[in-house]
């Protein structure tokens, strides 16, 4: 309409006079009334012509701003990754991988919450995120609707307290009290004593690492925490064993089909897979023969 005719608005945009004058046509008939008229010397709007003509700056602008942002997100220049993970991980996995993402990837946002593994795969199925930080002892189920990338393993190992004068074996410890972790520890501890011909006294059960560690500490109990509780926080008075037979846990992220597609998630995925959780050794601290 600003060119002042058909011809040259088709050479502006660099389309046919012919193209120009079919999209045209089409806008007229879905507006219900001409938007044009058409002289000797060229055209000039109709009142509903410069009320479109009023919109068009702005309906451009919006199309370029979707173009640009669908640009970022698909370069990878943007984008929220919602992500759960498991409180060990959240304090060994998790600030590794956003300093990491905020180097890749200034404008991605990376927004995590703590959840135990049932209630991690319960978030995933909802899509209130998009990945889960899990972890699985040998024997223990899968969750088979949704997808699971294993990134390596974390050993577990015998705490005990460091007046403790020892222990060869799982099976030395049959006499004491047990302190036990969250849900998932807990089947395993019981599952692993079982397999060394006793059953745990359990005398204490907390989702807190620090505190089983501190209760070992005091002498009220012993247990057993993979490398990576150990790693994310270290207790005074307390020492770590290791027993061949005891079966490191697998950790890995839990996530819907197809969305490893999504070019944030995929950056994420692969930023996990060389990152602490997916050398296969997750934590390489304090634990000691």
């Amino acid at each position: 309409m600003r060119a002042g005719s058909i011809s040259a608005g088709a050479r502006g945009l660099g389309w046919t006079q012919p193209a120009v004058s079919q999209q045209l046509a089409a806008l007229e008939r879905e507006a219900g009334t001409p938007l044009l008229v058409r002289g000797p010397t060229g055209v000039v709007p109709t009142e509903a012509g410069a009320a479109v003509l009023r919109h068009a700056d702005a309906v451009d602008a919006a199309l370029r701003s979707a173009r640009e942002e669908l640009d970022d997100l698909v370069g990878l220049g943007a984008g929220t990754v919602r992500m759960a993970a498991f409180p060990s991980a959240g304090a060994v996995v998790v600030p590794a991988l956003a300093a990491e993402l905020r180097e890749r990837a200034p404008s991605m946002q990376l927004r995590v919450e703590e959840a135990e593994p049932p209630e991690a795969a319960a978030l995933v199925r909802s899509n209130a995120v998009h990945l889960a930080l899990a972890f699985r002892y040998p024997g223990q189920a899968a969750e088979p609707d949704l997808g699971w990338l294993p990134l390596g393993t974390d050993p577990v190992r015998i705490v005990l307290p460091a007046a403790h004068p020892g222990v060869a074996k799982l099976a030395d410890l049959r006499d004491e009290a047990w302190v036990a972790g969250c849900e998932r520890c807990r089947a395993n501890l019981v599952a692993a004593c079982v397999d060394a011909g006793f059953a745990p006294d359990i005398r204490h059960v907390t989702d807190d690492y620090v505190a089983v560690q501190a209760l070992v500490a005091r002498g009220l109990a012993v247990s057993l925490l993979p490398e990576m509780a150990l790693h994310a926080a270290a207790v005074d008075g307390v020492r770590v064993h290791h027993d061949p037979a005891l079966v490191p846990r697998t950790v890995g992220v839990l996530h819907r089909a197809g969305v490893e597609r999504v070019p944030a998630v995929a950056a994420v995925l692969a930023a996990l897979a060389e990152g602490p959780a997916g050398s296969g050794k997750p934590h390489s601290g304090p634990a000691k023969p």
